[in-house]
């Protein structure tokens, strides 16, 4: 690590730090002449892979079966207290026709349906009317928004002199508002965030200038960020919503937490030096490499996800992996020059002072290391036995697989929703298109399979919806008694398209058939799912296994620090879906929230293990075990429990948002630092260490 020292020390010099930071900020600036990156977010990311079954089977549909209309949507007209006023109806879609809103290609005509016909729309209480409606093709997310709001606007006036509600759902609806959402939380999110930071960094360290630098940098490395992934944008990357908003609040956290491990250093080389910029030298030169190590872990661990198959998980790497590679380049040069800049003036009030001979105050940490090394059978027990009682708690993991219950009960779009759900057959809120493929196919043979499909105690209806000219592909629309959504609905079809991937036709003919439809997608989310978290978990194990053989050296302690992590996250999943049942009554969680949360636990859990045993291994140069470990305890605990409070609380802003999946996700991450900051970190790892590492041993310098 000489090219890192010698880096390291060009940036710790009066020149050399002005030129950093100036550089940092031209670039900043530079770059935010560029394209903006919230042009290149969507809603509609296509989680599965292009081989999913599901997904196959649609694009054959849409070839097979071409529909030039745009994305589809639903009106929804309530009357709460009665039945339906069908002049009320007519009424508000007049005045939406009349306003001649672009965008919308055609809204259903009810005047000019039979009878028969209307009353197909209407629920059986005549309280609701359903009306279907058709944004123009080729659209984004970002005009649903504007299209739906400008209708929202006049129908709302409208039905406000009326007796009925209006409210605009289906595919059309849902992602205007899953747009307006994300926009919103964003910028809150950002608030809460740099709130939450600022207000701990001054109330744990009592220095407003240990809080504003930080945070500056943060903000520089923010911009950079968000401009470069624009640029990646620009350049074909799909960017989804929820990759960056979790982005965001990595990228605070990562940058706050490698401040904190460099300026806790600096004030204790302050001590020992008297010129600001010396002290930065000597103490990069203990905290550079470390923090570019954890950055590389993390940034590791990332890149990891290319190996997904579920594109949720896929898109984190480029998005993360681009943030961690700006953030150590900015935790070695950007943050080391604002603090050498500013010298001792950045701890004021509490001013570190050249030849101060007293002896460093550790708080809490300096009884709690003594206590550690003294009794580690007892306290590594305890805490073992904690871990493992939590953890027990994940069998108890049940999973939501409707996407439209991760938004706010009063959101228009999951009003009407659930407005739809209530009064109408819930299999016919998502039907399940089926492909046909055979020879010589009529109607006739696309009846007899459908009869076939009816005949099934969970299915609804089904019935022909297209046959093509050459005879080889027909199409029936089938819809389940179940909401199409639901765990019964899923564990169906998983089952029934295994058992029926063919059909044998009364003449014998086997043709074959293919599902399409949400329901089949989520069929493919399930199992992809599953198949992913095994594939990520053995693979970041094994990528940060090896990493920590570099760093240490050594072959057993990569073992328990590595044993240690994976318990951490078991326990934070057990005891996090148990509060998150209890405090907010959330009985299932999205199947992304157990994978994001094991990458962000482990990938960030892990950095404060290797600051902890990088000091051990510094300090065991000239100290038996015991006596190292105490100091390297009582001298990292400071830090990295006010590194963890911060990086947990970032991760806590995630609850503002209105998102339950990220809601979820934030509190259980949350929660898995606290358990790992202080009993892993704190308690476990240390009496683990005391247990294996003995001075009667080689010593660690020597096997290095």
């Amino acid at each position: 690590m000489n090219f890192l020292r010698s880096f390291t020390d060009k940036v710790a010099t009066r020149k050399g730090a002005w030129i950093t930071v100036v550089l940092w900020l031209v670039f900043m600036i530079g770059i935010s002449a560029g394209p903006r990156l919230g042009d290149y977010k969507v809603t509609n990311f296509q989680s599965l892979p292009d081989e999913a079954p599901s997904i196959i089977a649609q694009n054959k549909l849409d070839e097979y079966f071409p529909n030039d209309q745009g994305t589809p949507g639903i009106y929804v007209f309530h009357h709460p207290n009665g039945e339906l006023d069908i002049e009320e109806v007519t009424t508000i879609i007049a005045g939406i026709k009349e306003a001649n809103i672009e965008g919308i290609e055609e809204i259903l005509d009810i005047t000019a349906l039979p009878p028969q016909a209307l009353s197909g729309f209407l629920s059986e209480d005549k309280t609701t009317m359903i009306v279907p409606m058709n944004l123009q093709s080729g659209l984004g997310s970002a005009e649903y928004a504007e299209i739906n709001d400008e209708a929202t606007e006049i129908g709302t006036k409208i039905a406000a002199d009326l007796n009925t509600d209006f409210y605009i759902t289906g595919p059309a609806g849902i992602a205007g508002d899953t747009v307006k959402l994300f926009e919103s939380a964003d910028f809150q999110l950002l608030l809460a965030t740099i709130g939450i930071i600022l207000a701990l960094l001054i109330g744990i360290y009592r220095s407003p200038l240990l809080a504003i630098i930080p945070l500056f940098a943060t903000v520089v490395v923010y911009q950079i960020v968000n401009q470069t992934l624009a640029l990646l944008g620009a350049g074909g990357l799909e960017i989804n919503n929820a990759t960056t908003s979790i982005m965001s609040i990595l990228l605070f956290a990562a940058v706050i937490d490698y401040s904190l491990f460099v300026f806790s250093r600096y004030r204790e080389e302050l001590n020992h030096y008297e010129d600001k910029y010396e002290a930065m030298k000597v103490a990069m030169h203990a905290t550079a490499t470390p923090v570019l190590f954890a950055g590389g872990t993390v940034f590791a661990a990332m890149i990891i996800l290319y190996f997904a198959d579920f594109r949720d998980y896929q898109n984190f790497a480029p998005v993360f992996g681009t943030a961690m590679i700006i953030i150590m380049m900015a935790s070695v040069t950007l943050i080391p020059a604002l603090f050498a800049l500013f010298g001792r003036k950045a701890f004021w009030p509490k001013v570190p002072k050249y030849g101060e001979a007293k002896e460093v105050k550790h708080g809490i940490w300096g009884p709690v290391a003594k206590f550690v090394v003294s009794k580690p059978g007892l306290v590594g027990g305890v805490v073992l036995l904690f871990l493992v009682v939590t953890s027990a708690n994940v069998f108890n993991l049940n999973y939501e697989f409707n996407s439209v219950k991760n938004f706010p009960e009063d959101l228009p779009s999951r009003v009407g929703f659930e407005i739809v759900e209530e009064k109408y057959n819930k299999g016919d809120l998502a039907p399940i298109s089926v492909l046909v493929t055979g020879k010589e196919l009529t109607q006739e043979h696309l009846q007899e399979i459908s009869t076939f499909f009816s005949d099934n105690a969970q299915i609804g209806s089904a019935r022909p919806s297209g046959l093509t000219e050459d005879a080889e592909y027909g199409k029936i629309t089938v819809a389940l008694k179940d909401n199409p959504y639901s765990k019964e609905a899923i564990d169906f079809l998983s089952d029934y398209r295994e058992d029926y991937a063919t059909y044998r036709l009364s003449n014998d003919q086997v043709v074959e058939l293919s599902y399409a439809g949400t329901t089949a997608k989520l069929v493919d989310e399930q199992q992809i799912n599953n198949q992913d978290i095994i594939k990520i978990v053995i693979l970041e194990t094994l990528l940060i296994f090896v990493l920590l053989l570099a760093l240490t050296r050594s072959i057993k302690m990569p073992v328990y620090m590595m044993a240690t992590i994976l318990i951490s996250f078991v326990s934070a999943l057990g005891l996090g879906i148990f509060l998150v049942d209890v405090l907010f009554g959330f009985d299932a969680i999205s199947t992304r929230a157990p994978v994001y949360a094991f990458i962000f636990l482990v990938a960030l859990g892990i950095d404060y293990n290797i600051i902890l045993v990088s000091r051990f291994l510094e300090e065991r140069k000239n100290l038996n075990v015991k006596d190292a470990l105490e100091v390297a305890l009582r001298n990292t605990g400071g830090v990295i429990s006010s590194a963890g409070i911060i990086l947990a609380a970032t991760f806590a802003a995630l609850t503002t948002m209105p998102i339950i999946d990220l809601f979820v996700f934030g509190f259980i991450v949350a929660i898995g630092i606290v358990i790992d900051t202080f009993l892993v970190r704190g308690m476990l790892l240390p009496s683990l260490i005391l247990f294996f590492e003995k001075d009667n041993r080689k010593s660690i310098k020597e096997e290095m």
